[in-house]
């Protein structure tokens, strides 16, 4: 089995002088790619205009399924022309407890739409974020055929 490694430098300065004195802003970069600006939850004195871990979890999630998707779809000559998702994760005062991805998908005929749906689950057998993680990940998915 092949061995991925992924880097990324997360970078703070500041002073933590008290607990509601420091800032929680701090940057997450790589190489040839743009910063992400980053923040603690606004409920733990974070910044609401930035993303905090909890978001981008869900994102990788969010993003790691669609990719396993539009893969899978083009395998099966299913065309898809839009992907949206508005994924929700839940969580308590100590984990994540579930996450529910609830894409909204376009393809270009009615014939596609069962084969479109059935995807999702290999999807989620593939994603490899969502086999690495220890709570259920579901799948709230709505497939409409592209208008003429």
């Amino acid at each position: 089995m092949a061995e991925h490694a992924y880097e990324v430098e997360t970078t703070w300065s500041g002073a933590t002088t008290g607990y509601r004195a420091y800032s929680r802003n701090h940057e997450v970069s790589a190489p040839g790619r743009p910063p992400i600006p980053g923040t603690a939850d606004p409920k733990f004195r974070g910044d609401a205009t930035r993303w905090n871990p909890e978001q981008l979890l869900v994102a990788a999630l969010s993003e790691c399924h669609m990719l396993w998707y539009l893969h899978l779809c083009a395998e099966a000559g299913v065309v898809v022309t839009t992907y949206r998702d508005n994924a929700l994760g839940v969580m308590d005062d100590e984990r994540f407890r579930t996450v529910t991805l609830r894409p909204r998908i376009t393809v270009t005929e009615p014939a596609m739409v069962d084969v479109a749906e059935q995807l999702h689950s290999e999807a989620n057998k593939r994603c490899y974020i969502a086999n690495s993680v220890n709570f259920p990940v579901a799948h709230q998915s709505t497939i409409v055929v592209e208008s003429a």
